[in-house]
């Protein structure tokens, strides 16, 4: 791992402990109207979703030692869970997303929370870069003997020069995204690094009103003992 993403992981270390502090301060505040409850509730949010970005920059530490293990993954109840988690932020943002399942392959082969973070990562873009009162759609669909998992929003192109990493299958450390101001690149970073691990394709699609992120994952065998 090189220098520069490894003082990230430091500087992610350490930002852990306040985040956690602002978080609980948040949560002790009682008794407040309902234009303060609102920025309480914002505050935890905001706290919530960065120290889960900083959980996932400490398990890139953690692959190298094999300790996430591959296993055969229910595909749509992971992606349920993470919608669940980010309905309200979809909701606070007048964005809406669409789910669409249509794999009849139900389980695949990955690392549960490993999938979850790269599904969230996706996601969260989406929320990002859509304008306001577009959709997203999160489609699972099978290809080509997989299961893929394509997240599309509505928000400004993708760069070539991101759109040919992320082909490539990695990014190769966080970058500034031009036209997606605000982006450092870390959550496509952190999913691209985690689809690598569990050998699953990472790729996007661009548009003329968008990009469509995917992450391909193989089909696992025990499925046939389910009958799915």
């Amino acid at each position: 791992m090189d220098v520069e993403v490894d003082g990230i992981l430091v500087a992610a270390h350490e930002l852990k402990a306040p985040l956690a502090v602002l978080r609980q301060l948040a949560l002790s505040f009682d008794d407040m109207n309902q234009p303060n409850e609102r920025i309480r509730t914002q505050m935890i949010n905001v706290s919530e979703r960065a120290i889960k970005q900083v959980n996932d920059l400490t398990k890139l530490k953690r692959l190298d030692d094999g300790l996430f293990e591959m296993e055969p993954v229910a595909v749509r109840a992971v992606c349920d869970d993470v919608t669940r988690e980010l309905q309200n932020l979809f909701s606070a943002s007048r964005k809406n997303l669409e789910i669409k399942y249509t794999n009849r392959s139900r389980l695949v082969v990955a690392n549960r929370e490993l999938l979850r973070s790269v599904i969230y990562n996706f996601l969260l873009n989406a929320i990002h870069y859509s304008d306001m009162e577009t959709k997203s759609v999160l489609t699972v669909k099978d290809d080509k003997g997989k299961v893929r998992i394509d997240i599309r929003d509505f928000g400004p192109a993708l760069p070539i020069d991101i759109w040919k990493e992320m082909k490539r299958g990695w990014i190769k450390k966080p970058t500034s995204i031009a036209m997606r101001p605000g982006s450092s690149g870390l959550g496509l970073y952190i999913a691209s690094k985690f689809s690598r691990y569990m050998h699953a394709e990472v790729g996007a699609v661009r548009h003329r009103d968008g990009t469509s992120f995917y992450v391909e994952l193989p089909v696992s065998k025990q499925a046939s003992l389910f009958g799915v």
